[in-house]
């Protein structure tokens, strides 16, 4: 492969590097392969390019639409895979790190487009909860909803994870219908640089949807607004300095950080040595130590363990360290391969020369493998014996194969020792005692994003200790930066406005796409049960005729089923129930009744009930009262081409229009 000049791409033209790009070299034998950086494009047409013609594209979508963009280009960057694993080995990345990274990122697109499929409509306003009713008649109502912000995410990724990393940004801005302009770390910026291309290519996203950036952002932050929204990934000290830019401080502009973390991994005091916990806890620091070569931004930095099993952990860990493989990451031998440069593997052994200060190495050689060309070190393990009196090994962070043993009294000193790293992206505890499990969770959670619990009953599907999921939230409190990523549709509502919206029923039925009660009914003029998804329009209504209940109904029902609670079965002891007049009708009797009266039996459109959501009863029904349903359309989602989803509003109603039930039915229709 020659030398590559890696290019940027704003408003819609690819843009070779200047004259003073920046040299990128191969992370495991050192030789020059890429140049990045000082192109000639400016801020103002990056930023003009992203609000008025992607942002403008974007938000003439539906959430379905933008989640079906995401499936597409997860699946062309997935052709593109073994690609990306051949440009990715150049990081120093073996071929189990691109689980992570190449793997990973496209996976977390993936999840995502489910979720904007699943958990969000088939429009462009996002429904924040249920109204708010202010008044008895219910004529005026306050519903939030979440709307795209109407600037451009600037996304600021770290050299770790060059495709997860823009990836797990990207996924979320986008289904919010916010256009990307993604500034990747020069070292690792080819390989983003290639599925850009790949996304780009594609023909799947709008123009002006994304942009690349590589090299530095110049005067970018100075030129955003209140609508614009920073995410970045780094140093807290990088993270500071972009933080307090007067611009970002003065426009409060929306900054997402996710930086230095001191995580621990702690060994609950039930895990003896010859315990499934113990030999897992083993693994798991061995593996967070290694994976990237230590470069991810969850990986284990300080190891608590019980006083008396330190040796024995000690022992344990060294000797699984010991046989980890350092070279090629190519090479299928290789377990580790280098850490990012040189001048990464520099950080990291002036790092390690802080730590010794209060710690010694006990396993590993810092030195052991200078003398080659890659950037290259082996796992590093060192033993604090005071980590009472220690600091460095609570706030420094050696980014690479470096993880320190701190001995604890107790589980409150561990859970103090964990907290000293000053907030966390994640804590760990291996245990198999819900109480110490607990414990644990009430005593480090403020300090945290994250807790991950493992034992024998959770191992075999784990995901691990250092791997973010896209479900869930990723990010952390004090030193990890405030911020929060990840965590499915909570994600995509970083990137929208929340907003009150107050109103009648009509107005906000209109809105959200979604009917609400109060709001006008329409007449169909058939039964809706035979018409088709397309057919059916949101509020469609149908009354049904009457059914009076009897004592027969009753105590037919009470002996089928064999539900004879005492309420529906003996007056006397009805009456002394403080809800019932005397014997009542079964709650399923009527939900059973009320089928009968609004089903339309022949075969038709309707092709499933699958399920129903929000059951409430609201009066009890005696014999001789009659109850009769209002069927409404509230809401529909597609699913796929020959079905869509359809939630009804069922309200069931007595002989003087009173509430006896309410819930919402949900069928799949034919299309």
């Amino acid at each position: 492969m020659g030398l590559q000049n890696v290019q940027s791409f704003v408003a819609g033209r690819w843009i070779q590097p200047g004259p003073n790009a920046r040299d990128i070299a191969c992370a495991y034998d050192g030789r020059l392969i890429a140049r990045a950086g000082d192109g000639d494009w400016s801020t103002e047409e990056a930023l003009d390019h992203a609000r008025t013609v992607g942002g403008h594209a974007l938000r003439t979508l539906t959430f379905h639409d933008r989640a079906r963009m995401l499936k597409a280009l997860a699946l062309a960057l997935q052709e593109q895979k073994d690609a990306l694993y051949d440009l990715s080995y150049m990081t120093g990345a073996t071929k189990s790190d691109h689980a992570f990274d190449i793997d990973g990122g496209i996976g977390t697109m993936f999840v995502f487009a489910s979720k904007g499929r699943r958990e969000m409509p088939d429009s462009k306003v996002y429904l924040d909860g249920t109204p708010e009713q202010f008044g008895r008649q219910g004529t005026f109502l306050g519903q939030h909803i979440c709307t795209p912000v109407l600037g451009v995410a600037v996304h600021i990724n770290a050299f770790n994870f060059p495709l997860w990393g823009m990836l797990e940004k990207l996924a979320p801005t986008l289904l919010a219908g916010v256009p990307a302009i993604v500034k990747p770390a020069t070292d690792t910026c080819y390989v983003t640089e290639f599925a850009v291309r790949v996304m780009l290519d594609s023909g799947i996203l709008p123009e002006g949807a994304l942009q690349l950036v590589t090299g530095g952002l110049g005067d970018m932050l100075d030129r955003l607004t209140c609508q614009d929204v920073v995410s970045f990934t780094g140093s807290a000290a990088t993270a500071g300095l972009l933080r307090s830019n007067k611009t970002v401080l003065s426009q409060g502009v929306r900054f997402v950080a996710e930086q230095d973390s001191l995580n621990a991994s702690i060994l609950g005091p039930d895990a003896e040595p010859g315990t499934p916990e113990f030999d897992l806890f083993v693994k798991e620091v061995s593996r967070e130590m290694t994976v990237k070569a230590g470069q991810k931004c969850t990986a284990i930095r300080r190891i608590l363990v019980p006083e008396a099993r330190m040796d024995a952990l000690q022992d344990a860990l060294s000797a699984r360290l010991s046989k980890v493989v350092v070279g090629d990451p190519r090479d299928e031998t290789t377990r580790m391969g280098a850490v990012v440069s040189q001048s990464q593997r520099k950080d990291v052994l002036e790092k390690i020369a802080v730590l010794r200060g209060e710690a010694d190495i006990v396993c590993g050689d810092p030195d052991g493998l200078l003398d080659r060309a890659g950037a290259f070190l082996p796992p590093i393990l060192l033993r604090c014996s005071n980590p009472d009196a220690a600091q460095r090994v609570h706030d420094t962070e050696a980014f690479g194969p470096v993880s320190t043993l701190l001995p604890y009294r107790d589980l409150d000193h561990a859970i103090t020792l964990a907290n000293r790293g000053g907030g966390s992206l994640v804590t760990s505890v291996i245990t198999h005692d819900p109480d110490v499990a607990t414990q644990a969770v009430m005593g480090v959670a403020a300090w945290n994003g994250r807790v991950y619990l493992n034992d024998r009953d959770s191992m075999k599907e784990s995901t691990g200790h250092g791997a973010p999921m896209p479900h869930m939230i990723h990010g952390g409190p004090g030193r990890a930066g405030g911020g929060e990523e990840l965590g499915g549709v909570r994600a995509v509502k970083h990137y929208m406005q929340r907003t009150a919206v107050q109103g009648s029923p009509r107005m906000l039925s209109a809105i959200g796409g979604r009917w609400i009660p109060g709001a006008p009914e329409v007449d169909g003029g058939a039964h809706p049960f035979t018409r088709r998804f397309g057919e059916l329009a949101i509020g469609e209504t149908i009354v049904t005729a009457p059914r009076t209940i009897t004592l027969d109904d009753i105590e037919h029902f009470a002996q089928f089923t064999g539900d004879t609670f005492y309420a529906h079965m003996d007056d006397a002891a009805a009456e002394r129930n403080p809800f019932f007049p005397g014997r009542v009708a079964h709650g399923y009797l009527l939900l059973s009744f009320a089928a009968g009266l609004f089903v339309e039996p022949n075969e038709g459109p309707v092709l499933a009930n699958t399920g129903l959501d929000s059951l409430r009863f609201m009066k009890p029904v005696s014999a001789g009262e009659a109850i009769h349903v209002r069927l409404t359309v509230k809401a529909k989602t597609p699913r796929n081409a020959e079905y869509g989803e359809v939630r009804w509003h069922v309200r069931l109603l007595n002989q003087n229009e009173e509430r006896v039930a309410e819930y919402e039915l949900l069928t799949m229709n034919a299309t």
